[in-house]
């Protein structure tokens, strides 16, 4: 829960400078640069689910999250929610790995609430199969894009709201998803062993591959459809960047696992290039400037859809 003690000061901050200055995202570059060399080093290779790179990778987010004095929301009262994950494209000794989603709630004493992912798993060296290499088996895939970058907006995410000193009207919950890859596993996991009642979730937000924005192709926004307030929302909203609406919410990332369940989605991707899936995929090729645009147009979708009711949110896909 957050400090109640500021609650105070930061309406007289309101008053004195006005909430458009109060309610600036806090997005830092530095800290997004961060999260992705971290992620995306040689030293983690690759982040294969199951292997030492996945789960210090998990490791991560949780220390982040302990950080950002965010709610363990996992099992048994910790940020971790394991399962297990099949390797279905290849055959391996191995193919049944260990994984875990990492779950972190902001508790506003809200009765509902917005869930932001993103998954942090990757291919490894390609041995579970994936690479869109000719000779990728062996080489690391560093998945600076995918999805280094969705897990870097993950975070930043969680601290501008835990740091913002103001008490939304929503919870939010944040979860860093496991074995994506292997099938948006982790997602589907959470979503048939929900933490939080499904019924209490206002809609969910995902990224996955928010780091390689290309201004001829613009953002892309799935899910625009599956909520009968997103189209309000979206109608006064403006950027720096272009930004396409696309009205289906099925497919593509973990967004999707939330979406058969009924729940209002949107997915935030700046699409494909000549890395995806390549050993090529690596921090210095991140567009960062145009990654904090992006988490800007977020924050302002989810501080508008905090505007909007639950019944504002019917199902409409």
């Amino acid at each position: 829960m957050k400090n109640f003690h500021f609650v105070f000061s930061m309406v007289l901050c309101v008053f004195l400078m006005g909430p458009s200055t109060l309610l600036k995202a806090q997005i830092n570059q530095k800290n997004l640069k961060k999260h992705i060399r971290y992620l995306a080093d040689d030293k983690m290779k690759g982040r294969e689910t199951g292997h030492d790179g996945s789960f210090k990778a998990a490791d991560y987010i949780e220390k982040y999250f302990k950080k950002y004095n965010l709610q363990p929301k996992g099992n048994q009262e910790t940020y971790r929610q394991s399962f297990q994950a099949k390797v279905a494209k290849v055959k391996l000794k191995d193919s049944i790995r260990q994984s875990t989603n990492i779950i972190g709630f902001l508790d506003n004493q809200a009765t509902y609430t917005i869930v932001i992912g993103a998954h942090y798993d990757h291919l490894g060296t390609a041995e579970i199969g994936g690479s869109k290499d000719p000779d990728g088996v062996g080489k690391i895939h560093n998945g600076a894009d995918d999805n280094a970058s969705g897990v870097a907006g993950l975070l930043e995410l969680a601290r501008h709201y835990s740091e913002n000193q103001v008490i939304e009207p929503f919870n939010i919950l944040f979860i860093g998803f496991g074995a994506e890859e292997l099938g948006l596993i982790g997602s589907k996991y959470y979503t048939e062993n929900p933490t939080i009642p499904l019924s209490s979730i206002h809609w969910m937000l995902n990224m996955d591959m928010i780091g390689r924005y290309q201004a001829e192709n613009g953002l892309a926004i799935i899910g625009y459809g599956t909520s009968s307030a997103f189209p309000a929302i979206f109608k006064e909203l403006k950027s720096s960047i272009t930004f396409h609406k696309s009205h289906d919410g099925n497919g593509g990332s973990d967004q999707t696992s939330f979406y058969k369940k009924n729940i209002p989605v949107l997915f935030f991707h700046t699409g494909g290039h000549e890395d995806y899936h390549k050993s090529t995929d690596d921090e210095p090729k991140i567009d960062y400037k145009s990654m904090e645009a992006i988490l800007q147009l977020e924050i302002d979708v989810i501080d508008q859809s905090m505007k909007q009711s639950k019944m504002d949110f019917i199902w409409t896909n």
